[in-house]
């Protein structure tokens, strides 16, 4: 009887034991579970945030690229013709040098001249419109035309656009053969003793045809490796 009994037993505690890995593993699985959907919504989480738009780098302002070129178009705006000319000569009026810098592009783009060799040149015969030689401020003669000595000191027009006018026109005439018309009233006086052949091509060509200093086409150049320098 007793040996029955403790069959009976082992049958019980061996039923036992198979039942508790299936415990074990039930729970072990629901743990598995709950933790890939965790993650899966951590993932959804994660994905569904709003990623903080990255701003893109400023750009560095590209330096204008001026021409030499006596027949290239000019790249200078009024606004930075000014602004340049100003930081020259603070002492002018800002909305009068822009103006006049108007003149300059307006008069150079009817003939095909460059607007900023023209200016550059104005800033060098004028010394920033301060003038001091024998042209004066109200001979409205931006490129020393016909300045020569105290009997001659110089051209003299009417107003601030006519003697721009002229410079452009002078330049017009060296830089071009005659079969090139103007496309406005002619009003520089000296524009047919010119006006018979192409003498120049460039602001270098100005040294020796329009001015004796030797390093007159040079100083342009400085002027305008300045004017692309400076920072609008």
């Amino acid at each position: 009887m007793n040996k029955n009994i403790n069959t009976i037993s082992n049958v019980k505690n061996f039923f036992q034991l198979k039942k508790t890995p299936r415990r074990f593993h039930k729970s072990h699985t629901s743990h598995k579970l709950a933790v890939s959907a965790l993650i899966l919504a951590v993932t959804i989480f994660a994905s569904c945030r709003t990623v903080p738009e990255q701003k893109p780098e400023p750009e560095t302002p590209q330096k204008p690229k001026l021409s030499r070129n006596l027949l290239a178009q000019g790249q200078l705006s009024a606004d930075q013709l000014a602004a340049f000319f100003l930081s020259r000569n603070p002492n002018e009026d800002s909305a009068h040098i822009t103006q006049f810098a108007q003149y300059y592009i307006d008069e150079a783009s009817a003939e095909g001249i460059n607007s900023d060799a023209a200016f550059a040149q104005m800033c060098l015969e004028t010394g920033y419109l301060r003038f001091g030689g024998l042209v004066q401020p109200e001979f409205h003669n931006y490129c020393g035309l016909g300045a020569m000595d105290a009997e001659h000191p110089g051209e003299q027009f009417a107003t601030e656009e006519l003697g721009v006018r002229a410079h452009i026109q002078h330049l017009q005439a060296y830089a071009t053969k005659e079969e090139t018309q103007l496309h406005k009233e002619l009003v520089d006086p000296r524009y047919n003793w010119v006006h018979k052949t192409k003498y120049i091509e460039t602001i270098f060509d100005l040294t020796g045809n329009w001015a004796t200093d030797p390093h007159y086409g040079e100083k342009i150049d400085s002027l305008l490796t300045a004017m692309e320098e400076f920072r609008y």
